[in-house]
């Protein structure tokens, strides 16, 4: 197992929020590896963090100990294509795992709009995409295998330690080292994109059949107008209306990351423009209808930088919520230059998902770098924690674990499990100490 020293320990998150520097950087290339640098650390009272791409806006992959970084992991890779199932590391990308899937004719049955986090990221942290009948990415692992804090090489399913399994396909890394990962998958298909620009008040008065109508929905509210741009994805048997290469660079490239980033840069220097620039940004992108692979339409490009907290909240509660969040940037001393971002998940039975035991809205406010953030995020999390939210366990919050601990009826279930999988706490930072206790 390579192991480096200070000089290349430095780390810092995509947005540029978070930062650390570990004492030592482990890059096993086994499992064993990861069981003998656990078992190391538990002897010599050392803590170890495991890291992915970076793409969470929170502290929890800050550590001041051994940092864990997984691209180097072989586990192998295993494609069992007639029972659609695929076995891979969990430090492999989501983009490199969507490449493989493909390759087979099979692919995720739901994803995000980024692909770079890695599959342990992306599942401990509860990533999601939208979708009435879809819960976040979690739901879809069949089994995974973790190294725990005594250093035991423990695989789960929902046939094989049940308990552990319901914990740890969202356990913020509080459980353990993931090693491996099985997910269920689907037959490889194509999707039917459909963009539009829309007003607020006639998608609110529809959402319920547009829901129901579509097997994925999200839209986008600019602030300072009453305009949204709603996404709708659908299945469809032929990919015969792909984007061409023109328009593709036009809204995704230019329009979507190099107009925006000047945009927002000219709304950092110059606060007064920003509802301008946000009834420009309204207008800008218009309608477009597309087909292609589901992964390449689910994903797209983000190269403007920001910050983000995300709240799960009851469905039926989203009207309140985005109303409240409405009132809030009205209200503000300083000017949003990012729009909000509504998206939908079915309800599922992982302890800590953000989505268990109920249908929910998720709204996502975000904040261009180097503006003010925190007064923002801080109103709206008192609004959507009013109404049984729940944050996102990537994006910021301001939560702790007594706060917390009544939004998530098995949250004392997990802990026992957290107690029992690393009795001295190996995997805990300041950051869980503050939301896990």
């Amino acid at each position: 197992m390579a192991a480096t020293a200070p000089l290349a320990a430095a780390w810092t998150n995509w947005a540029g929020n978070q930062r650390s520097t570990a004492t030592t950087i482990l890059r096993p290339t086994s499992v064993t590896d990861v069981a003998e640098a656990v078992r190391t650390a538990a002897a010599n009272r050392q803590r170890i963090r495991a890291v992915g791409s970076g793409h969470s806006f929170t502290a929890v992959a800050v550590t001041d100990g051994h940092r864990m970084e997984l691209d180097a992991l072989d586990t192998g890779v295993r494609v069992d294509a007639e029972r659609r199932l695929v076995t891979v590391p969990a430090g492999m990308t989501l983009r490199t795992l969507n490449g493989l899937l493909a390759a087979h004719g099979l692919a995720l049955p739901n994803l995000g709009d980024i692909d770079a986090q890695t599959v342990a990221g992306a599942i401990s942290t509860g990533t999601h995409g939208t979708g009435a009948g879809y819960g976040c990415l979690s739901t879809f692992v069949e089994a995974l295998t973790l190294v725990t804090g005594t250093g035991e090489v423990l695989r789960c399913s929902a046939d094989e330690h049940p308990d552990v399994f319901a914990a740890a396909r969202v356990s913020l890394g509080a459980l353990g080292v993931l090693v491996e990962v099985t997910l269920r998958c689907v037959d490889a298909f194509v999707l039917h994109a459909h963009e539009r620009p829309a007003p607020l008040a006639a998608v609110l008065g529809e959402l319920p059949e547009l829901i129901e109508a579509h097997d994925h929905v999200e839209f986008y509210w600019f602030p300072y107008t009453d305009r949204v741009q709603v996404k709708t994805n659908d299945r469809v048997p032929v990919d015969d209306r792909p984007l061409p290469r023109w328009r593709g660079w036009l809204d995704d490239e230019f329009l979507s990351n190099t107009v925006f980033a000047g945009a927002c840069r000219l709304g950092r220097a110059v606060p007064a423009l920003a509802p301008r620039i946000s009834a420009v940004s309204a207008r800008a992108l218009t309608e477009r209808r597309y087909t292609g692979r589901s992964d390449r339409v689910f994903c797209t490009p983000r190269r403007v930088r920001f910050v983000e907290m995300e709240y799960a909240v009851p469905r039926a509660a989203l009207p309140e919520a985005l109303d409240a969040l409405r009132r809030i940037v009205g209200g503000l001393p300083f000017k949003v230059l990012f729009p909000v971002e509504i998206r939908f998940t079915a309800a599922d039975d992982i302890w800590l998902s953000h989505g268990y035991g109920r249908d929910s809205a998720y709204l996502a406010v975000h904040q261009y770098v180097g503006m003010p953030y925190e007064p923002y995020f801080r109103a709206f999390e008192q609004v959507a924690a009013g109404l049984g939210g729940r944050p996102h366990w990537g994006k910021l919050h301001y939560r702790d674990a007594a706060s917390l601990a009544p939004a998530y009826p098995r949250w004392a279930d997990f802990q026992a499990i957290r107690a029992r999988l690393d009795p001295n706490r190996l995997f805990t930072n300041p950051h869980l100490t503050h939301i896990l206790g």
